[in-house]
C-alpha cells in the first residue's frame, strides 16, 4: 500500500509540534495515546522524547494515514501499537491494548495534509476529485449523498450550522439548481459563483468544512471522546486537543471549563444538588496558537488552537 501512496516519504512536521511536546511532557516509562495519529509526526516526537521505554498507542480512522504512520514509526519497534479505529472507541481500545491508565492523550482534530493532497479522497476544492470526504472509506455516506440528496432547507441548515456560512441558503439553492454534482471542482465552482472571492480564504472553504464534519460526524465523535480521554488518564496526566475551527474549539473549551468545576448547577440554584466533582485542571487559560514563522512555513496551521488540561490528582498512584 505504501508504495502506491502519493506521499511514501511523508515527513511534514505537524502543527504546534514543540507546544504539544511541552504540554504532554513525554518521559521514559510513560504511556501516551494519539487518537488521531495521521502521518505520525506528533507521535514520532513523543516516542523520541520518551526513549528508551515510553510507549504510544496510535489510532486513526483513515487506513492510509495509519500505514504512513506505521512506516514512519517502525524504528521504535514494539514501543508502538497502532489500531485502525475512530477515536470514539478510545477507552475500549486503551483497555484492550494495555494503555489504561495513560499519562497523556493527544487529539489533533480536523483534516491532514495526507488527505488534502490526494484528489481522489474528495477533501480539497483545489484539486478536482470525487465528492467523497470520508476519513474512513468504510463509512456509507459520502459528501455526494448530502449534496445531491438533501432538501434545500436541510442543506442550508447544514451549511449554516457546521460551516457557519452566512450565505448558506443562497448556496443551497444554487447547489440544488446544479444537481447532480459529482466532483469537488463542480461544487467549488457553484459556491464561488454565489459567494465570490473575498480575501485569502477560498469561498468554498466553509461549505467543504460543513460537509466533511457531517460525513464523518466529527462533532459527535469529539463530544464522545472527551470524557473517555479523561477516564483513561492517570491522575496528573494531560489531555491536549488541537482544534482548527470555532465549533471544535468551543466544544473543547466548554468541556474543559465544566470539568474544572466542582458544581455545575444553574447559577440560580441556591444549594448544589448536582454532586459534580472537578476532574480536570485547565492548563491553558487561552489557547496556544502557531507562531508567525510557523504560519508562514505552513499556512494550513493558521487556524490551529491548542488547549491542554490536566487530570486532577487523587490518592491513586501510577
Amino acid at each position: 500500500m505504501a508504495g502506491n501512496h502519493p506521499h511514501p516519504n511523508y515527513t511534514h512536521k505537524p502543527v504546534l509540534y514543540q507546544k504539544v511536546l511541552a504540554a504532554l511532557r513525554p518521559a521514559s516509562g510513560r504511556r501516551f495515546i494519539d487518537g488521531t495519529i495521521g502521518g505520525g509526526g506528533h507521535a514520532w516526537g513523543i516516542l523520541d522524547a520518551s526513549s528508551p521505554s515510553g510507549q504510544l498507542l496510535g489510532m486513526d480512522a483513515d487506513p492510509e494515514a495509519l500505514q504512513v504512520a506505521r512506516e514512519r514509526l517502525e524504528t521504535f519497534g514494539p514501543r508502538v501499537t497502532l489500531v485502525h479505529s475512530n477515536y470514539v472507541r478510545l477507552e475500549e481500545i486503551a483497555r484492550q491494548s494495555g494503555f489504561y491508565p495513560a499519562h497523556g492523550v493527544l487529539l489533533d482534530l480536523g483534516i491532514s495534509s495526507l488527505q488534502l493532497n490526494v484528489a481522489t479522497r474528495g477533501f480539497s476544492f483545489q484539486q478536482d476529485g470525487p465528492l467523497d470526504m470520508r476519513m474512513d472509506p468504510g463509512l456509507e455516506r459520502t459528501a455526494a449523498d448530502l449534496v445531491n440528496g438533501l432538501p434545500i432547507e436541510e442543506l442550508a441548515d447544514l451549511l449554516w450550522r457546521y460551516g457557519e456560512e452566512r450565505y448558506a441558503r443562497r448556496i443551497a439553492r444554487a447547489i440544488a439548481a446544479a444537481r447532480p454534482l459529482s466532483t469537488t471542482g463542480e461544487l467549488a465552482r457553484v459556491v464561488a459563483r454565489v459567494v465570490g472571492h473575498r480575501g485569502r480564504i477560498h469561498p468554498a472553504t466553509r461549505t467543504f468544512q460543513a460537509l466533511r464534519i457531517v460525513v464523518n460526524d466529527e462533532l459527535g465523535a469529539l463530544e464522545a471522546v472527551l470524557p473517555q480521554a479523561v477516564r483513561v488518564l492517570a491522575p496528573g496526566g494531560r489531555l491536549a486537543v488541537i482544534a482548527f475551527h470555532s465549533l471544535e474549539d468551543r466544544l473543547v473549551k466548554t468541556y474543559f471549563r465544566q470539568e474544572s468545576r466542582d458544581c455545575i448547577c444553574p447559577p440560580k440554584v441556591p444549594v448544589c444538588s448536582c454532586g459534580h466533582k472537578a476532574s480536570l485542571q485547565v492548563v491553558t487559560r487561552r489557547p496556544l496558537v502557531p507562531s508567525a514563522a510557523e504560519k508562514e512555513r505552513n499556512p494550513r496551521s493558521r487556524s490551529a488552537r491548542l488547549r491542554v488540561a490536566e487530570k486532577v490528582s487523587s490518592n491513586v498512584t501510577f
